[in-house]
Parts: C-alpha cells; sequence; structure tokens
C-alpha cells in the first residue's frame, strides 16, 4: 500500500492528532514543501514533535525523511496517473449518459494498461507453476474480492484443480488444514490489517510451510513481507474515498485471467479436453437460437 493510502487510512481510522494532520498532507499533497514544519504544527494545531511522531508512525526516521518520501511518491503517482480521467470519480453529476459510460471505459482500458505495466512475465510463469503443482488452492479474501475468487475459483474447477474459498467463519479452520502441498492466494488492495480475517491467517499458513500468493496494490504492505510471490493491482484509487472499484475490479480480474489462462497453457491439450467435456456433461441441455451458439453434442 503506498504512502498516501496508508495516510487515508490513519484518517478514517484514528481519532487523534494523525487524523487532522494527515486531512493536511492529503488536502495540500502538491504543495506540502511550501510549508516548514512551524507552519505545518500552527495550521493542524500540534506541535513539531507531534509531526516527528506522525512521521514514525509511518516507519520514517524523521519529519525530513517522510516529506522526501510523501513528495517524491506524489511526484511519480503524477508521472503515471491515468490521463483525462479520475480513477475515484470518473463521472460528475451533470454528465449525461454516454459521458458517463467513455470515462468509464477510459478508465477500465487505462487501469488494463496499468496492470500489464506491472505484471512481471517470470512471477506470471511462477505463479502458474505453483497452481499447477497445488494439491489444494485456497483462496482468500473479503468482499467485493471474494466475488472475483469466486469467479477464478470456478475456472479453476473446470481443469479438476481443486479450490475453494476461505469463507468468513471458516478460514481459520481451513488454514490449519494446509500444509507445504497446498496453496494460499490472497486477494487485498490494502494488503494489510495482520489482526483482521483474512490476512490473520497468514501466521497460521507461514507456520505450516504454505505457499502464498498475493494480489495487492503497490508500496509497503503487510503481505507483500509475508507472500512467495505478490502479482501488482494498479493503485490509483484512494482506499475510500470514491464511488466504486472500477479501476481496482478491472485490474484484479485481469490479474486472475491471466493466472488462469497461463495455467490453462502449461498443459494446453488436456485442459482443453478436460473443459470441453465437463461443459459437455453439465451444460448439454442448454439451447440458444442464435445459431452461431450452438453446440453438435452428437
Amino acid at each position: 500500500m503506498y504512502l498516501f493510502q496508508r495516510i487515508e487510512e490513519a484518517v478514517f481510522k484514528k481519532n487523534d492528532a494523525r487524523r487532522v494532520i494527515g486531512e493536511f498532507i492529503l488536502e495540500n499533497r502538491d504543495h506540502l514543501q511550501e510549508y516548514s514544519m512551524d507552519e505545518i504544527a500552527k495550521r493542524t494545531f500540534t506541535s513539531k514533535p507531534t509531526l516527528v511522531r506522525f512521521a514514525k508512525y509511518f516507519d520514517y526516521s524523521g519529519w525530513k525523511e517522510f516529506l522526501y518520501a510523501f513528495t517524491h511518491e506524489v511526484a511519480y503517482h503524477d508521472d503515471t496517473a491515468y490521463h483525462d480521467v479520475d480513477p475515484n470519480f470518473p463521472f460528475v453529476a451533470n454528465d449525461d449518459s454516454l459521458e458517463i459510460v467513455g470515462n468509464l471505459v477510459n478508465l477500465k482500458m487505462q487501469s488494463i494498461k496499468d496492470t500489464v505495466s506491472l505484471l512481471a512475465m517470470e512471477d506470471l510463469n511462477r505463479a502458474a507453476e505453483m497452481l499447477q503443482n497445488a494439491e489444494n488452492i485456497v483462496i482468500y479474501g473479503t468482499s467485493p474480492n471474494l466475488y472475483y475468487g469466486e469467479l477464478f475459483k470456478r475456472n479453476l474447477l473446470t481443469v479438476h484443480k481443486k479450490a475453494f474459498m476461505a469463507k468468513s467463519g471458516e478460514t481459520g479452520i481451513i488454514s490449519h488444514t494446509l500444509d507445504e502441498h497446498d496453496l494460499a492466494i490472497f486477494i487485498s488492495y490494502s494488503g494489510n490489517n495482520p489482526d483482521e480475517n483474512p490476512i490473520s491467517n497468514v501466521k497460521i499458513l507461514k507456520q505450516n510451510g504454505v505457499p502464498i500468493i498475493s494480489i495487492t496494490s503497490g508500496g509497503q504492505n503487510y503481505l507483500r513481507d509475508y507472500s512467495d510471490l505478490v502479482l501488482n493491482i494498479s493503485s490509483k484509487e484512494k482506499l475510500y474515498s470514491k464511488i466504486a472499484n472500477f479501476a481496482t475490479q478491472e485490474s484484479i480480474l485481469l490479474i486472475l485471467d491471466a493466472l488462469f489462462a497461463k495455467l490453462f497453457a502449461l498443459d494446453y491439450e488436456a485442459n482443453k479436453t478436460k473443459k470441453i467435456s465437463n461443459s459437455t456433461v453439465l451444460e448439454s441441455k442448454r439451447q440458444a437460437t442464435f445459431k452461431d451458439l450452438e453446440e453438435d453434442f452428437k
């Protein structure tokens, strides 16, 4: 999770000086270097020692180090920002239907391009091999990520890979049953909150030697520190201040689709046979009035 997202998280979850300072930083992100520590302390009704403690809360040795990291991150995001569309608010109240649809298309296409730029092919190859070698694949995530995981699980089942969703209330039990022959996949934009479900299961999985693939945002987070492999989500959205997860959803779905496609390709002909055979048995009663969609099951 990038620093600006960690600050936003603190603003929403803390009810002390961290909220006030964080709000000031986020509101003045493009001009923060113009303010001295004294000016920021005065404007936030805090003190210079409080600003230092704020920096240390985010693992920086002092305010100068924090300010350097933050301003360079802002510059990076400005250079790689989506063009002509705000990922958090891609449309406004007076946009007509065509403008809304056009902006969403623009946003999703840019999210896909950004995801591809972040996706190292050697990581994708290794992740697919880990899937292929796993006896059981368990997918962890909270809403809405669990819905994307369900789609991925269904695809895995079509090629006879044993895949399961670690649903709320059962994650601990499931995690204790896994070992080094299995595989855990975490889908989490923030990648933090190690004391909360489902990320609280990471310790159990590591103790049992279970390989972990994480699909998460860029920057520093807990999952990155404990995963065997990380696939990067396009991370231009804020955590909370947005209409919906439009860009993130597109990014996650592309990663999962690419991961399944690469797994499929590792044993293409056998997986093709499994997929068609399963469809023939399970979907033979489906009928289509459009000729191009008809299947010949004879």
